[in-house]
C-alpha cells in the first residue's frame, strides 16, 4: 500500500517551478496557506505585525503583506490542485487566461526582507506621473500629479485652465492613487 502522505518535491525541482500569485477570498490567505501546504505545493504567505484592537484588550498579529493575495510555486498543469483550495479565487493571469508566472528574484527579495529585522510597511506601488490624493497631514484630501518618489513625493497641484502649478514635498507614505 502506498504511502498517502504528499511527497516533497526535491530543491532542484521545486526551484524549476515558476511562482504565482493566487488572488484569495477576503481574510482567507492563511487558510489558502495551510491548504496548499497540505498538497505539498510551497506556498508563500508574507506578513507583518500589527496591532489589532478589540474592545478589551489589544494585540499583535500577523497580517498579510498583500491583502488578498497569496503566492505559490508549481507547474501550470497542477493549477487544477491550486484551484480547488477553499478561498482561492483564481490565479492572478495575462488577459488571455493563462497563469502569470512572477520572477523568482521578486518572491525571493519580498521573503529576505520579511525574514529580516528591518522595519517595513505595505505601501501602494505609485509610478512617477501617476494621479495621487494626500491622505494623511495637513494636506489630507489634496490630489496632484507624482514627480518624484524617494523618501519624499514631489506633488504638482495645478490649476489646469490657467496653465499654472505649483509643487510641494510630502511624504511619500501619505499618498494613495486614485
Amino acid at each position: 500500500m502506498s504511502d498517502p502522505r504528499p511527497t516533497q518535491p526535491s530543491s532542484a525541482e521545486a526551484e524549476s517551478r515558476p511562482w504565482f500569485a493566487l488572488w484569495t477570498r477576503s481574510r482567507h490567505e492563511q487558510v489558502v496557506r495551510d491548504q496548499l501546504e497540505q498538497k505539498a505545493i510551497e506556498a508563500f504567505l508574507p506578513t507583518v505585525a500589527k496591532w489589532s484592537r478589540w474592545k478589551d484588550r489589544r494585540k499583535k498579529i500577523d497580517w498579510p503583506l498583500f491583502p488578498g493575495y497569496c503566492f505559490a510555486r508549481f507547474h501550470t498543469q497542477d493549477r487544477l490542485r491550486v484551484l480547488t483550495c477553499a478561498g482561492v479565487v483564481s490565479i492572478v493571469s495575462f488577459e488571455g487566461g493563462e497563469p502569470a508566472p512572477i520572477p523568482a528574484r521578486e518572491i525571493e527579495s519580498i521573503r529576505l526582507l520579511v525574514e529580516s529585522s528591518l522595519a517595513f510597511d505595505p505601501c501602494p506601488l505609485i509610478k512617477e506621473g501617476d494621479l495621487v490624493e494626500v491622505v494623511h497631514g495637513p494636506l489630507r484630501g489634496v490630489t496632484g500629479r507624482l514627480m518624484r518618489k524617494n523618501d519624499k513625493a514631489r506633488l504638482v497641484l495645478s490649476v489646469d485652465l490657467i496653465g499654472q502649478a505649483v509643487s510641494v514635498d510630502v511624504d511619500a507614505a501619505d499618498v494613495r492613487t486614485f
